[in-house]
C-alpha cells in the first residue's frame, strides 16, 4: 500500500507547522493546538436548508446540541442521524466536525443532530456515552418536533466517536436505547487494549499516533478495569449480532485499522449486514481534511447513499 498523494501532503503540512505531541503537554494546550489546526483542514461549510442549536436535558446537566436539516429533507418524516465526533473522547466540539455533518445532512437529506458531549478527562467513562445516549432518547422521543421518523435514525461517528457510535448501536440492540436503523463507524475505535498490529506498522509518522491515542484513552477511563468493559472496547463484546446494519470505513495507514477491520469481520460473522469500505491510501482523520483530501467527501458521498438505502428499507 502507498499514501495517497493527497494524504502525503497533510502529513508534510503537519510536521512543517512543528508543534509538541499532545501526550507531551497539557489537556487545555492540546486543545487549543487542535482548535486553531481543524480549519485548515476542514472542507467547506455548504449550506443546508435550516440550522438549530439548542439545550437538552441530560443525565447530569444540559447537553447542547446543533441540528442540521438538509437541503432536501423533507419537513416532517426525515430520516435523521445522531453524528458524534472524534477527538480521544478528549477534543472536539460543535465546530470541529461541522463540515461533516452539514455534508452527511445534504448528501442523504437527512436531518443531522450533532451533540457537543462531555469530554474526558474533567468528565471520564461513561459520562460521554451518557450524554449521546441522552441525545438518541430525545430524537425519538420529540420526532415529531424534529420533523423527523422514528423509525428511520441513524448513528455515525469517527475515531472516539465512531467508538461511542458502535457502543450505542448494542446499547440499542439490548433495549437500553431507542431502536436504530443503521450505523456508520468511521475508522472506529473498538479495542482500548491498543495491541493491534496496526499500531506497530503506523505507530509513528501517519497523524495519530500510538502514544498519543494511549494518552487518549488514558483520560478517557476511571481506572485500568474500564479497558476491557465493552463499553469502551467494543469488540470485546460477548455478541454483536442483532445490531444495525453497518458501514464501515477504514483508513488503511492508520493505527485503528485493524480493530476496525476486526471489528467489522465480527459483525459480518455475526450475522449483521456490513459494508466495510477501506481507503488503503488514507490516513486516520482523512474524513475530517477535506480541504486537501479529495477522498474525504467522496468517503462521507458513499456513507450518505448507503444511508439513504438502508433507512429507506428500515421504513418499507
Amino acid at each position: 500500500m502507498t499514501l495517497d498523494p493527497d494524504a502525503l501532503r497533510v502529513l508534510e503540512i503537519g510536521r512543517a507547522a512543528g508543534g509538541e505531541p499532545f501526550e507531551d503537554g497539557s489537556v487545555a494546550a492540546a486543545r487549543a493546538a487542535y482548535n486553531a489546526s481543524f480549519p485548515t483542514l476542514q472542507g467547506e461549510h455548504e449550506p443546508v436548508a435550516a440550522t438549530l442549536r439548542q439545550e437538552i436535558d441530560g443525565p447530569n446537566g444540559p447537553v447542547t446540541i446543533r441540528i442540521h436539516r438538509g437541503i432536501g429533507a423533507p419537513r416532517t418524516g426525515a430520516r435523521a442521524v445522531l453524528y458524534l465526533h472524534g477527538g480521544g473522547w478528549v477534543l472536539g466540539n460543535l465546530a470541529s466536525h461541522d463540515e461533516i455533518c452539514r455534508w452527511l445532512a445534504n448528501l442523504s437529506n437527512a436531518v443531522v443532530v450533532y451533540p457537543d458531549y462531555r469530554l474526558a478527562p474533567e468528565h471520564e467513562f461513561p459520562a460521554g456515552l451518557e450524554d449521546c445516549t441522552a441525545v438518541l432518547r430525545f430524537m425519538a422521543q420529540n420526532a415529531g418536533a424534529l420533523g423527523i421518523d422514528p423509525a428511520r435514525i441513524a448513528v455515525a461517528g469517527d475515531s472516539a466517536g465512531g467508538n461511542l457510535a458502535a457502543v450505542l448501536a448494542l446499547l440499542a440492540r439490548d433495549g437500553l436505547a431507542p431502536p436504530l436503523a443503521a450505523q456508520v463507524l468511521i475508522y472506529p475505535n473498538t479495542d482500548a487494549r491498543q495491541t493491534a498490529d496496526s499500531y506497530r506498522r503506523f505507530g509513528d509518522g501517519f497523524g495519530l499516533t500510538a502514544a498519543t491515542m494511549a494518552w487518549f484513552r488514558d483520560h478517557y477511563v476511571r481506572t485500568p478495569d474500564d479497558i476491557t468493559d465493552w463499553r469502551v472496547s467494543p469488540l470485546l463484546a460477548p455478541s454483536l449480532a442483532g445490531t444495525a446494519p453497518a458501514f464501515v470505513v477504514i483508513a488503511g495507514h492508520d493505527i485503528l485499522a485493524d480493530e476496525g477491520t476486526a471489528y467489522a469481520e465480527r459483525l459480518r460473522i455475526e450475522g449483521v449486514p456490513l459494508v466495510l469500505r477501506p481507503w488503503l491510501g488514507q490516513i486516520h482523520g482523512f474524513v475530517s481534511m477535506g480541504r486537501h483530501i479529495l477522498a474525504a467527501r467522496q468517503a462521507v458521498s458513499e456513507a450518505a447513499a448507503w444511508l439513504q438505502l438502508q433507512t429507506r428499507v428500515q421504513a418499507d
